[in-house]
C-alpha cells in the first residue's frame, strides 16, 4: 500500500488528471461494462457458474460450528457440560457427567469454554431448550485464577450483567486445600451465576486435590443426580451399562507418513520444528548440560538442566514455567501389553461415536498402540473409580471381579477399599493387572479409559537477560517405594535423568519438547525495590533467575534495591544448592543469604525459625520500603507457616489489630507484592 501511495503522488505532481490514453482506456471499459449487462447477462440462466468464495465467508461457519446450542438442539441434547481444566481432571470429569446423563434420560455433551461462543449470549439462550442443564466443572489455578481455557468466561462473568433467568446449572470446582485461594474460581462461578438470574439445581461441590478429590466429586456427583430428577420431576432410566464413547479402526495397510509417533497436535511436528511453539506445538531442545546438584553421599537426586533454545525464536520472562513433555517407561508399556496379550505395535485409530463432539479423537490417531501408551496416556497415576467399573468386565475370576466393582461403588465401604487399595497403596493401572491377573481389557478399551499424559512444570531457574538462548530448570528426581513394596518413579524426573549429554562429539544430542507457560510471579518493575524470597530446597529454582536478573541490572549500572533470600535444606555438605554461586553473589554485594540447614544439629533449624528471628528485616523491607514478598516451594507446610509469619511481623511491627494485619497482607497481595508459587 505505501508503494502505491507513492506512485500515485508522483503521478499528481507531473502530470494532468487525465491524459489522451487515460481518455481512451476509460471509454473502454464503459464499453465493456455496457455490453456485459445488456447481452452477457441473458445467457447466465443457461450457462453453469464457478465463483470464488472470499475467505471471510468461512467465519460464519466457524460461528456456527462454535455454537453449542445449534448443536444440542440439532442432536436432540438438554445437558451440557462445560470444563475449566489445566491438567486434564476437569475435562475427565466433565465427560462423565455428560456420558451418565443417559442414565436419567438427559442427552449430554462436553464443551470447552475456550471452542463456544459463550460470551456472545449463547449461554443466555440455554433456556430455549427444554429442560436443559448446565455444569461446571472448574479448576482454580495458581493464585486463585481461573484456567487458561476458562479465561474468557471467567471474565465475562466478572465485567458482564447478562439477564441468565432461565438458566439452571451446577458447579463443582477442583481445587487444593493446601493453596490460600482454595478453589475460588469455583465458588466465584456458583455464586456469580445466581447473581445474574440463574438458578442453582445442585449445590456447591469442591474437590480438594491435595487428599482425595476422586471421593469428593462422587459425593457431589451422588448429590447431583437425585437434585436433577426432583427438580425436573424425572427418573433414572435403570440404562448403567458400560458405553463406548469411540469405536474402533485398525489399520492393516496404511503408510508410516499418516501415523502419528508422539507428536501432540501436529503431524511430523517434532521433525518439521515450526515456530510459533507453546503447548500443542512444543519445541525439541537438545539439552547442553545436566549435571547433579546434590554433593557427597546423598541419596537423593536434584538436577540442573539446561535447554538450548538458540534459533527456536522462543522468549521467555524471569519466573515464567517451563512445560516439559515427558513419556512412559517403555518396560511398563511392553508389560502392559503382554499382560493383556496383544501386539503393541497395530495401528490404530479412536472415533468418537458422536459425531456433534468438537474431540474427534481422545489423542493424536492413527497411532500403534505402543505409541499411545507411552506418548499420550498416563498409566503411572492411581485409577479413579470409573475405570474400576468397566475393569470389572474383563475379570474372569468373581472374586476379582467384586473388588473390582467394590472400589468402583459410591458406598462407605466402597471408597474406604478405593482408599486404601488404590490412594494408600499407591497402585497404578500396571500394578492393577498384575494384581488382577484374570482380568484381560480389551488394548482399545484401555486406551479410550486411560487420561491423557500431561506435561509437567518447572519454575524456571535462569534469567533470559544472561541467557537468552538458553532455559534453566531445578528438578528433584522423584522416586520411593510404595506400601506393596514397588518402586514408583516420577514419569518425567526419571526421563530427564537418563538425558545426560555425552561428551563424545559423536553422540546424539538428548531432546525434549518444552514450551514456555508464563506467570504472573515477576520481579517488581522498579529495580530499586527490595525484595524478601523464601525458597528452601528446589523453591530457589525461580529465585535463582531473580538473583540473576538484579544482579545483571545492577553490572548495567543502575540502582537495585537489597535483594535477600531465606534458603533451606538438610546438610551443607549434600543439598545446598548452587553454594558457589550464590555465595559469589554475596561477595560481590548483590545479595543477602541465610540459610537453613535442618539435620546439622539436635534442633532442627528451618528458614521459618530464621524468619521469625528478623522480624525486623521483614518490616523494614515489605512496611518501610513498599518491597515485595516472595514465596516459593511446599505449600502443604512451609509456605502457610511463612504467611503466618507475615502476618504477625505485620501485626506488631506495624501496631495493627489482626484485622487491620490481614487487611494489609490482603492488599499486598492484590498489588502482587506478596506472591507464591507453590505446589503439594
Amino acid at each position: 500500500m505505501e508503494a502505491k501511495e507513492v506512485v500515485a503522488e508522483n503521478i499528481n505532481d507531473d502530470a494532468p488528471m487525465f491524459g489522451l490514453v487515460d481518455t481512451v482506456l476509460l471509454a473502454a471499459i464503459v464499453g465493456f461494462g455496457a455490453w456485459y449487462f445488456f447481452f452477457n447477462k441473458k445467457s447466465e440462466t443457461t450457462k453453469k457458474t464457478y465463483q470464488i468464495q472470499p475467505t471471510t465467508l468461512n467465519t460464519t461457519t466457524t460461528s456456527e460450528d462454535n455454537s453449542f446450542i445449534k448443536k444440542l438442539k440439532s442432536s436432540g441434547r438438554s445437558l451440557v457440560v462445560f470444563y475449566g481444566s489445566q491438567t486434564g481432571t476437569g475435562e475427565e470429569f466433565a465427560g462423565r457427567i455428560a456420558k451418565e446423563g443417559r442414565n436419567y434420560g438427559m442427552k449430554g455433551m462436553v464443551a470447552d469454554p475456550e471452542e463456544y461462543e459463550m460470551v456472545r449470549e449463547e449461554l443466555v439462550n440455554l433456556k430455549e431448550i427444554p429442560n436443559s442443564l448446565a455444569v461446571f466443572c472448574l479448576a482454580t489455578y495458581g493464585e486463585g485464577d481461573p484456567t487458561d481455557n476458562a479465561m474468557d468466561f471467567y471474565e465475562w462473568l466478572q465485567n458482564g450483567d447478562a439477564n441468565l433467568a432461565g438458566l439452571n446449572y451446577a458447579v463443582f470446582g477442583l481445587g487444593n486445600k493446601t493453596y490460600e485461594h482454595y478453589n475460588e474460581v469455583g465458588i466465584y462461578v456458583d455464586r456469580r451465576l445466581e447473581e445474574l438470574g440463574a438458578t442453582r439445581v445442585c449445590e456447591l461441590g469442591l474437590g480438594d486435590d491435595d487428599a482425595n478429590i476422586e471421593d469428593d466429586f462422587i459425593t457431589w456427583k451422588d448429590k447431583l443426580w437425585p437434585a436433577v430428577c426432583d427438580y425436573y420431576g424425572i427418573e433414572a432410566t435403570g440404562e448403567e451399562g458400560s458405553v463406548r464413547q469411540y469405536k474402533l479402526t485398525e489399520h492393516t495397510d496404511i503408510s508410516p507418513d499418516r501415523v502419528y509417533t508422539g507428536e501432540v497436535v501436529r503431524l511430523h511436528s517434532l521433525i518439521n520444528q515450526r515456530p510459533q511453539f507453546d503447548m500443542k506445538n512444543p519445541y525439541l531442545a537438545p539439552i547442553r548440560v545436566n549435571r547433579e546438584l546434590h554433593k557427597g553421599d546423598s541419596d537423593r537426586s536434584c538436577m540442573h538442566i539446561e535447554f538450548d533454545i538458540d534459533g527456536s525464536k522462543m522468549k521467555y520472562d524471569t519466573g515464567d514455567h517451563l512445560g516439559v513433555y515427558p513419556h512412559n517407561d517403555p518396560a511398563l508399556v511392553q508389560k502392559i501389553g503382554d499382560m493383556v496379550g496383544v501386539n503393541l505395535d497395530v495401528v490404530f485409530t479412536l472415533t468418537n461415536t458422536d459425531e456433534e463432539s468438537s474431540k474427534k479423537h481422545p489423542f493424536p490417531c492413527p497411532c500403534s498402540y505402543r505409541t499411545a501408551l507411552t506418548h499420550y496416556l498416563d498409566i503411572g497415576s492411581n485409577p479413579r473409580t470409573h475405570i474400576l467399573k468397566e475393569l470389572a468386565e474383563y475379570a474372569t475370576d468373581p472374586k476379582e471381579q467384586e473388588q473390582l466393582r467394590q472400589m468402583a461403588m459410591t458406598s462407605v465401604e466402597g471408597k474406604q477399599l478405593y482408599n486404601k487399595w488404590i490412594i494408600e497403596d499407591n497402585r497404578n493401572i500396571v500394578h492393577i493387572l498384575e494384581d488382577f491377573s484374570s482380568c484381560k481389557p480389551a488394548i482399545d478399551h484401555l486406551c479410550e479409559l486411560l487420561p491423557r499424559l500431561q506435561a509437567r512444570y518447572y519454575s524456571i531457574s535462569s534469567s533470559p537477560k544472561l541467557h537468552p538462548t538458553s532455559v534453566h530448570i531445578t528438578a528433584v528426581k522423584v522416586e520411593y517405594t510404595t506400601p506393596t513394596n514397588r518402586v514408583n518413579k516420577g514419569v518425567c524426573t526419571t526421563l530427564l535423568s537418563q538425558k545426560v549429554p555425552s561428551p563424545n562429539p559423536n553422540e546424539p544430542i538428548p531432546r525434549m519438547p518444552i514450551f514456555v507457560r508464563k506467570s504472573q510471579f515477576k520481579l517488581p518493575t522498579r529495580t530499586q525495590t527490595p525484595i524478601i524470597m523464601v525458597g528452601p530446597g528446589t523453591g530457589l529454582a525461580p529465585f535463582r533467575a531473580f538473583i540473576q536478573e538484579r544482579a545483571f541490572t545492577k553490572k548495567e549500572g543502575k540502582t537495585v534495591g537489597d535483594t535477600i533470600l531465606y534458603f533451606g535444606c538438610r546438610k551443607k555438605s549434600e543439598d545446598f544448592l548452587y553454594e558457589e554461586e550464590l555465595n559469589e553473589y554475596v561477595n560481590n554485594g548483590d545479595l543477602k543469604l541465610h540459610v537453613a540447614f535442618s539435620r546439622e544439629s539436635a534442633q532442627k533449624v528451618y528458614v521459618t525459625h530464621l524468619l521469625e528471628k528478623n522480624s525486623d528485616e521483614i518490616w523494614n523491607v515489605i512496611g518501610e520500603n513498599n518491597g515485595h514478598f516472595y514465596v516459593c516451594g511446599d505449600a502443604k507446610n512451609m509456605a502457610k507457616d511463612v504467611h503466618n509469619i507475615v502476618l504477625k511481623v505485620v501485626q506488631e511491627k506495624g501496631n495493627m489489630t489482626d484485622s487491620q494485619a490481614l487487611a494489609y497482607v490482603k492488599k499486598m497481595e492484590a498489588q502482587k507484592r506478596y506472591s507464591a508459587d507453590v505446589w503439594s
